[in-house]
């Protein structure tokens, strides 16, 4: 009995380690705060890319510039006249590591290859199963035989869902104020759709703990 009741306290503490160890990150927008925390034993390289921008500032005064209810809000990218903001290298995508595009999640948001998310990110405010990673996926060599064929002037078109979108965190406290972002009049401005009429910016954000 006393090494249950041992076992069971290790297994409680461990568990509450391991909760505090994930960092926190908070963020301050014009409509209100939300937290995150992130996951680093499953998403290394995308929330290592993600708090170098939140350490370097340069999240701050972006605006989440696509938003579209039941779907996500996405920022990090544009400032208020959606000019872009200037970005590090593209990094890895890491949508392979089990994590899944369910509501209150965050994830990298990305242009059509592969690995070429950079700054912006989205939170999902519905369960976006379409955005996973799946077994029929692309997969890096579909992606370069597609490109490898495109050089030599031929058409390959993809037969297999894209490779997905890597989710790296959630939202542990805020939802709220995530869903009033999402409830937002956008409009279409130049290129860019689903555009917030009145900007929601990002006044603050930092590591609050890990």
């Amino acid at each position: 009995m006393f090494v249950k009741r041992l076992l069971l306290f290790c297994g409680l503490v461990c568990l509450t380690v391991g909760a505090s160890a994930a960092p926190v990150v908070q963020v301050e927008t014009s409509m209100g705060t939300f937290k995150l925390q992130l996951d680093p034993d499953r998403a290394p390289v995308t929330v290592k890319n993600f708090l170098a921008y939140v350490e370097d500032g340069s999240y701050v005064g972006t605006v989440f510039h696509r938003v579209i209810p039941g779907f996500m809000i996405q920022g990090g990218g544009h400032l208020p006249d959606m000019t872009e903001v200037a970005e590090k290298d593209s990094i890895r995508n890491e949508a392979d590591n089990g994590l899944k595009n369910t509501v209150g999640t965050i994830a990298m948001a990305r242009m059509q290859e592969i690995d070429s998310a950079g700054r912006q990110f989205f939170i999902n405010v519905e369960e976006n199963d379409f955005l996973d990673h799946t077994e029929k996926s692309c997969t890096r060599e579909d992606e370069a035989a597609r490109v490898a064929a495109q050089e030599k002037g031929l058409n390959k078109p993809l037969t297999c869902k894209s490779f997905g979108y890597a989710v790296f965190g959630r939202v542990i406290e805020g939802m709220d104020v995530v869903h009033v972002i999402e409830l937002v009049e956008t409009e279409s401005r130049g290129e860019y759709d689903d555009v917030p009429k009145t900007p929601v910016l990002i006044k603050a954000i930092k590591l609050v703990s890990e």
